[in-house]
């Protein structure tokens, strides 16, 4: 104790106390717009999970958290006892599984394809057209989607005239069809604005290298191969992370707007589960306790990428 005070008191560590006040006085601005981030965190990300063990309690609207009896595990086991919990994975993990598989690689592909565009007008407009889905929300996307899958909307309409069909097709009456729709509708909203991210990795690229390989006779392919996507595995890899670690949710806003009691069996995801049991069936710390489940999951998921990336390529968040 009697050394730590000696070494505050040292000349050394004045100066550079007062440097760090000088700094922080003229950066005051920029740190009460941190300070306003850190507090806004503090309060509704690390406050609320308080919250979290209402998990092992059963917990009564009516009464507060602290005075709601000790359960310990019972929610937990009913959730994995609970015969609607296979299908509900099962939905959530189809669902997720093929966005990753097919949604993952589209935007890379694409960002790709545009930076290979030579007209500058035509690229800055294909690209706005793409990334525009992304500023609508999915409660007015919804409403065009039924629409266009409506029995006398236009993807019938078309499917008839090219005699692909016969008859309509209530598209989003039937399960069959709704992974796919999800999955492709989920896309079409996504694809411009996540290519944003890897057009800005490509435009690091320094043209130097590919000057020099145009100069050793190198092709575009052979440039895209070698050099575009090797330079860009970094951001590739970090964005792998963060999909799969985001497995287990399945845009929950997306899921509301289109699914409906036709194809419910097709529709039912834990996100949707967690809602229904939590609002609408007022069982909160059965919902919290799924809830809880799947964020111990997402973060195994996290952490197992991480560690396989950074084992493959030496790129890792942590």
């Amino acid at each position: 104790m009697d050394a730590a005070v000696e070494t505050a008191k040292k000349p050394g560590n004045k100066q550079t106390n007062r440097r760090w006040l000088r700094r922080f006085y003229k950066q005051r601005y920029l740190q009460i717009m941190a300070l306003l981030g850190v507090a806004w965190i503090i309060v509704f990300n690390y406050v609320p999970m308080y919250g979290i063990i209402i998990a092992f309690k059963d917990y009564d609207i009516i009464g507060s958290i602290s005075s709601a009896p000790w359960v310990g595990l019972d929610n937990f086991k009913e959730f994995f006892e609970d015969e609607n919990l296979a299908y509900v994975v099962k939905n959530t993990l189809g669902i997720s599984l093929l966005r990753l598989i097919i949604g993952f690689p589209l935007p890379i592909l694409f960002a790709i394809l545009l930076n290979e565009m030579r007209s500058a007008r035509l690229k800055r407009g294909v690209q706005t057209i793409s990334y525009l889905p992304y500023f609508l929300s999915w409660v007015i996307l919804g409403g065009i989607l039924s629409t266009w899958l409506a029995d006398v909307g236009i993807i019938n309409q078309l499917l008839l005239k090219l005699h692909f069909i016969n008859e309509p097709i209530s598209f989003l009456a039937e399960p069959s069809y709704f992974w796919a729709i999800s999955i492709i509708s989920s896309i079409w909203k996504e694809l411009g604005w996540s290519a944003i991210i890897y057009l800005a990795a490509i435009a690091s690229i320094s043209p130097e290298l590919h000057e020099a390989a145009k100069i050793d006779g190198a092709g575009r392919f052979q440039r895209i191969r070698h050099i575009t996507l090797p330079s860009i595995a970094g951001t590739i890899s970090i964005l792998f992370i963060l999909a799969v670690s985001g497995l287990l949710n399945s845009n929950f806003d997306q899921i509301m707007v289109l699914r409906n009691s036709l194809n419910e069996s097709a529709s039912n995801v834990i996100d949707i589960y967690i809602y229904q049991t939590g609002l609408q069936s007022a069982r909160f710390s059965y919902s919290t306790a799924v809830g809880l489940v799947k964020s111990v999951i997402a973060l195994v998921l996290l952490l197992v990428s991480n560690s396989v990336t950074k084992k493959i390529n030496n790129t890792s968040l942590f």
